[in-house]
């Protein structure tokens, strides 16, 4: 009896759940016994990652003024804290976050992990134009997201830098964010757009130039 209560106590540490708005998040710790999970358990944990996983599906169902008629039919969403290179990644409505990459980072941890669980949650409900849009241009998108939560690191480059629009993450999403600045609710309105495909000219159809006219101007407000 003493060793089944450990092991569902050790279960019960290892995994959560949490059912809000229909969507069931999950949290899963498969790295137990590195330095990457124990500081995992210690500054971060499962309950806080669920309502963080909650709180960021709600930020971007508003950033992307969305219904629930206009998202991704997405029912349940997992997270892995996984022992592997990188920081973290999407697919198939799961998020993977490396334990590797929580034991190495130097600073405040449970920040740095809301804000990448915040990217990578966009990527969940976020549409890609079928497969067509430009990579950078989605990553762009997630770290925008991030920037209007308040996640953006302090290592991220300031306004004005990059060599291209589509240079994705940061570079992309500072260029988003001047862009969201001209016409309140644009990434939203290219978001939508985005549905069903992808075309360079939805930027045209939303702002009235195209985007390389739309990055010159961005460069020439910032000093280039």
């Amino acid at each position: 009896m003493k060793l089944l209560a450990l092991l569902l106590a050790s279960l019960m540490a290892s995994t959560a759940i949490m059912q809000i708005h229909a969507v069931d998040y999950e949290a899963f710790n498969n790295a137990i016994g590195s330095a990457g999970s124990t500081r995992f358990e210690n500054e971060i944990g499962n309950p806080y990652s669920l309502q963080a996983l909650q709180s960021a599906s709600t930020f971007i169902w508003q950033a992307f003024r969305q219904g629930e008629t206009d998202r991704k039919n997405v029912q349940r969403v997992r997270l892995y804290i996984d022992n592997m290179d990188g920081v973290a990644y999407a697919s198939n409505n799961d998020i993977h976050v490396s334990a590797n990459y929580i034991g190495s980072f130097s600073g405040d941890v449970k920040t740095e992990i809301t804000g990448v669980l915040y990217h990578e949650m966009t990527h969940i409900w976020q549409w890609n134009g079928n497969g067509q849009a430009p990579g950078g241009l989605i990553e762009g998108v997630a770290d925008f997201v991030r920037l209007k939560a308040n996640y953006a690191p302090s290592h991220w480059v300031r306004p004005g830098a990059g060599d291209r629009w589509d240079q994705g993450y940061d570079v992309t999403a500072r260029f988003l964010d001047y862009l969201n600045g001209i016409k309140d609710g644009f990434v939203a309105d290219l978001n939508r757009k985005m549905r069903d495909g992808y075309s360079d000219n939805f930027f045209v159809e939303l702002l009235g130039k195209s985007v390389d006219q739309l990055w010159s101007d961005y460069k020439a407000q910032f000093g280039g």
